[in-house]
């Protein structure tokens, strides 16, 4: 008999409709999260060059110290704050699971979005703790009366993501000052999943590792420069958490990817501001193709929009539809309990993207907007 969270845990619904895509002949895909530009090419050379020089065995657990001390520079650099320690992680997944293991036991409680990344939630449940949703709708803000409704004297910890997954959301400084607060009075870990801070639009971009020491943030390259396949990521945060993720990922991914390790510190250098202007002009062809028909809060950042479903339709049942003209969209309730909205990743080229977004405009006018 297999353990019991085998049990517990169901497959993502998102990689169901990744898979429906090696069934399709010229799919619009708008179901998964990765860049459509191509790493650039002195970062693919960087790794090539490291693999010739056999650059190809471990390196410590904690990543190569050129590295990590690049990390901890453009950290200070990004949000002017001085990171305790760093480690460079197997992606921000793998920062993930280490953050959760080190602050969570079993019965433990962890306080997480609604929406949601998958993840947040299935991470708690295989731990034996209990992932608490603080309901964002119909806004996606945070509000401090719902966070203390929730927190209890087994909570350790409140996770954040901004730029936000699946909603775009880029909270502000006011509201990450609010959450601040809140987890000092309550005595709480933060952990703050920032893989997307580059794909910001217009709006002041803060962390909240600016304002509660005891943040552990989570970035990484996956998103920022085209290569999620290379699983490269990093944590920063106060050297008694940072240490105990070093001795867990000792047993768990014994250490980050190796040529992608030295292909990172030429990322850092890379100037993406380009691709980000880009995701802006998709962002806003995202606004003005599907802004009258649907209910749509423009993202701020990301490269997701988070449509609010025609009346009268499940989500399940508008995937449906949308995958009768070959458009692959997520429901929300992959994210979320509410079955309100669906989501769909903009990173695509600007052709495919304005033929997929045309064929969701058709699909939001078979029925009346809700009120």
């Amino acid at each position: 008999m297999l353990a019991d969270r085998t049990r517990r845990i169901q497959p993502s619904g998102i990689r169901k409709i990744f898979e429906l895509v090696a069934a399709m002949k010229d799919p619009i895909d708008f179901s998964i999260g990765q860049a459509d530009f191509d790493v650039p090419e002195e970062v693919k050379e960087a790794a090539v060059r490291a693999i010739r020089e056999g650059f190809n065995k471990y390196t410590v657990t904690q990543g190569i110290p050129e590295l990590n001390e690049r990390v901890m520079a453009y950290v200070r650099e990004r949000h002017g704050f001085a990171p305790g320690a760093s480690l460079i992680t197997a992606g921000v997944s793998g920062g993930l699971l280490l953050s959760y293991l080190v602050l969570l036991d079993p019965g433990d409680e962890i306080l997480i979005p609604d929406p949601y990344f998958i993840m947040y939630k299935v991470l708690a449940d295989l731990l034996g703790a209990t992932a608490l949703c603080y309901d964002t709708h119909p806004d996606f803000r945070i509000r401090r009366e719902v966070l203390e409704h929730l927190v209890t004297a087994r909570t350790k910890a409140i996770l954040l993501n901004s730029p936000a997954n699946p909603t775009g959301r880029v909270f502000s400084g006011a509201e990450l000052r609010m959450v601040a607060d809140f987890a000092r009075a309550h005595g709480l870990w933060v952990i703050s999943d920032e893989i997307y801070d580059a794909f910001v639009y217009e709006v002041e971009y803060h962390s909240v590792s600016e304002f509660h020491e005891k943040t552990i943030l989570l970035s990484g390259f996956s998103k920022t420069y085209g290569m999620p396949g290379w699983r490269i990521g990093y944590a920063v945060g106060p050297p008694e958490a940072l240490e105990a993720m070093k001795t867990l990922q000792q047993f768990t991914f014994v250490c980050a990817n190796t040529p992608a390790q030295k292909a990172a510190l030429y990322a850092l250098e890379n100037d993406c501001s380009d691709q980000v202007k880009a995701y802006r002009g998709k962002r806003d062809l995202v606004v003005s193709m599907l802004g009258d028909v649907y209910d749509l809060i423009p993202p701020e950042g990301s490269f997701y929009a988070y449509p609010r479903l025609p009346d009268g339709i499940a989500g399940a049942d508008f995937v449906k539809r949308a995958l009768q003209d070959k458009v692959l969209v997520v429901p929300g309730t992959a994210f979320s309990r509410h079955d309100t909205h669906f989501r769909l990743s903009f990173a695509a080229r600007d052709d495919v993207l304005e033929r997929g977004l045309a064929l969701l405009r058709e699909q939001g006018r078979r029925g009346p907007r809700r009120p």
